[in-house]
């Protein structure tokens, strides 16, 4: 669908990227890689046509529609949430509005038999395919299904939208996205506003439901789960995996091991050539080997070698003095604002030196519990107990935005250091990657990931035995993250971690704490044993379901009796509760199957009607053109029916799996 051929795009005469070319296909699924400042989001720029290249082309058909999702942008606060997101179908509004003008002039007009008559119907058909296929008779539906999907309560539907964080306005724009259904879908971090329900929710749509996708993001789950294709950008160049990003990493370790052989040969051919020069360069009898040789080095092919971070990023917090064996206690804690409860009776117990996971729904309270053990929140109700001793070091969400901006990053650094590692700064500024001029950077031109590991240093300087960490991976690269989940678990304290990055969790959360519906659950175990856990506990909940409304005929008894049949496992479904499961998986294979037969036969008919129409005498039968027009209808609901059930279909055998 897009040919992109040649790009170069350099600033102020340093070339980012140069001589690209490739092919964006229908029903492709692209990560587009690279480390930090490489050019993801440049790329995605060029492509959704907001910025224009030094040199190349960027070819596509007129008819072929972008939606690009920024990682920042200028959000409007003037309607509710799901007007706000029902702008995505101001196109088929619009052709709603003329379907019905050509309708009403078809009404009027008498001149059955004229070209012109004939070229009105041709038209009105047309657009009115082009508005089914679109979704126009069930766009209200849609709207509530993405906006549900990506977090949203129905109650939240007719709030005004100023009333929403930036995360939770973000999601809108992101919904207004999805539901335009673009042929290419620009994503850049579209997981930094969205919790792991969320994520999922958009795996899923990603995967089955959209045309092509482009996206660059630092969750490797989420990129492992929907891309098939990885487009890695180094050296000023593209590299392109027809893989997902893990067999990516695989592959590219082997090419770099490729590059590095070629390399170091050639490194030796060059030495041994200017050695040759070098020894023979003032003498006559071999001024022609030597001419001959300097040509050959001017015609050599310098082999790049991908670049490493040779200063690795090495955190290592520092544990101060050992805390109480339970820095944190919370008994009976209940936190409200006004008539709304975040959370209550919360009782928990954090042992020294576990590391735990908070998580669940943006709002449900996980930062609110954390600012109440920082203190910052005090008027709870119940007992919040520290232990002895308890030191804390707290990265905050918004920990990135809070730095001064007219400081360099060496004068951050330096007002917060004390004793001898005043002496040591420039050395942690060059191990987190801000070495040599980068150091005298102002704070306001770093990117977020910059802004993010330079708040880490700050944090890294304070000796602490209990790390609160609220979302610490946002804008960190793949690398960055991986050398701070090893710090992280080689840190001899405390931890507790508010994130929504599965892989970032995986092997590190000994302990998972679940925030929703006011209420806060401890899972032993880690995040996915936690996730296992909860999808089981929806099918559970959905057996239930069909259980319980089988048993609404049922007298007193008997619905008790039946109701103590159900099952209460927690690691897997009952003999009873998978067969009444493989029952509605067969129930809906049969209603896609009867649905599919139907659209046959309706198809079928519309075919007839059309070479009825398509006669003189039909084309003048207005009660042919109604009855076509009741047909389209029809097949527009079924092929709806059909979708859903598919979906349902679909997602269960997934989940029974």
């Amino acid at each position: 669908m897009i040919s992109i051929e040649g790009l170069k795009v350099e600033f102020n005469a340093t070339v980012l990227f140069e001589d690209v070319s490739y092919v964006i296909n229908k029903k492709d699924r692209i990560a587009l890689v690279g480390k930090n400042g490489a050019g993801k989001s440049t790329m995605l720029k060029i492509l959704a046509g907001l910025q224009t290249p030094s040199a190349g082309i960027v070819a596509m058909p007129k008819e072929v529609t972008i939606g690009y999702l920024p990682q920042v942008m200028i959000l409007s606060d003037s309607r509710t949430v799901k007007a706000e997101a029902e702008l995505a179908f101001e196109e088929m509004f619009r052709l709603q509005a003329e379907l019905d003008r050509m309708n009403q002039e078809l009404a009027d007009r008498t001149d059955y038999e004229s070209e012109s008559y004939h070229k009105l119907i041709d038209r009105f058909t047309h657009e009115n395919d082009r508005f089914l296929m679109m979704g126009g008779t069930n766009f209200h539906a849609e709207t509530e299904r993405t906006l549900v999907g990506l977090g949203f309560s129905r109650e939240d539907f007719d709030r005004p939208t100023s009333e929403f964080s930036g995360g939770w306005r973000m999601r809108i724009e992101l919904a207004k996205l999805l539901l335009r259904r673009p042929d290419v879908l620009l994503l850049d971090e579209p997981t930094n506003h969205l919790d792991i329900e969320s994520i999922q929710w958009l795996e899923n749509f990603l995967s089955t439901r959209v045309n092509a996708v482009v996206l660059v993001s630092h969750d490797r789950a989420f990129l492992n789960n929907v891309t098939t294709r990885t487009i890695e950008i180094s050296c000023g160049h593209i590299y392109d995996y027809k893989v997902k990003y893990d067999e990516y990493v695989v592959l590219r370790k082997e090419r770099r091991e490729q590059q590095m052989r070629a390399y170091e040969n050639q490194q030796k051919q060059i030495g041994d050539t200017e050695a040759f020069i070098e020894r023979f360069r003032y003498k006559a009898t071999k001024a022609v080997q030597v001419q001959s040789r300097i040509k050959q080095l001017e015609k050599i092919e310098r082999i790049e070698v991908d670049e490493e971070d040779s200063s690795a990023l090495r955190l290592k917090f520092v544990c101060s003095s050992r805390s109480g064996s339970y820095p944190v206690i919370c008994e009976d804690v209940e936190k409200r604002y006004g008539n709304h409860i975040v959370f209550h009776d919360v009782n928990l117990t954090i042992n020294r030196g576990e590391k735990v996971a908070f998580v669940g729904k943006n709002g449900e309270g996980k930062s609110t519990l954390v600012k109440c053990i920082m203190e910052e929140i005090t008027d709870y109700t119940g007992k919040l107990k520290l232990g002895h001793n308890v030191q804390i070091g707290y990265f905050a969400q918004n920990q990135a935005q809070l730095l001064d901006e007219n400081l360099t990053v060496f004068d951050t650094i330096d007002r917060v250091a004390v004793g001898d590692v005043r002496l040591k700064i420039r050395d942690i500024l060059g191990a987190f990657m801000f070495g040599g001029e980068a150091s005298d950077k102002k704070v306001k031109v770093l990117s977020g990931g910059e802004r993010t590991r330079l708040a880490m240093i700050k944090l890294l300087l304070e000796p602490v035995n209990l790390l609160i960490l609220d979302e610490p991976t946002n804008h960190l690269d793949m690398r960055s993250k991986d050398v701070l989940k090893e710090a992280i678990r080689e840190f001899d304290g405390t931890v507790i971690i508010v994130s929504h990055d599965r892989d970032f969790l995986d092997g590190l959360a000994t302990k998972v704490y679940e925030f929703g519906g006011g209420l806060v659950k401890e899972h032993l175990g880690g995040i996915y044993d936690f996730l296992q856990k909860k999808q089981i506990e929806s099918l559970n909940e959905l057996q239930n379901g069909i259980l319980l409304s089988s048993l609404k005929d049922l007298g007193k008894e008997d619905a008790s009796n039946a109701i103590k049949e159900l099952p209460t496992s927690d690691n897997k479904l009952s003999y009873e509760a998978q067969k009444e499961w493989n029952k509605k998986l067969k129930k809906l294979e049969r209603r896609v199957a009867d649905c599919e037969a139907e659209i046959s036969q309706i198809e079928s008919a519309i075919a007839i009607l059309e070479i009825k129409l398509a006669t003189p005498d039909g084309a003048s039968d207005m009660q042919l053109y109604e009855q076509h027009q009741k047909l389209k209808r029809q097949l527009d609901s079924v092929m709806e029916e059909w979708d859903n059930a598919s979906t349902e279909l679909e997602e269960g055998k997934n989940k029974i799996l």
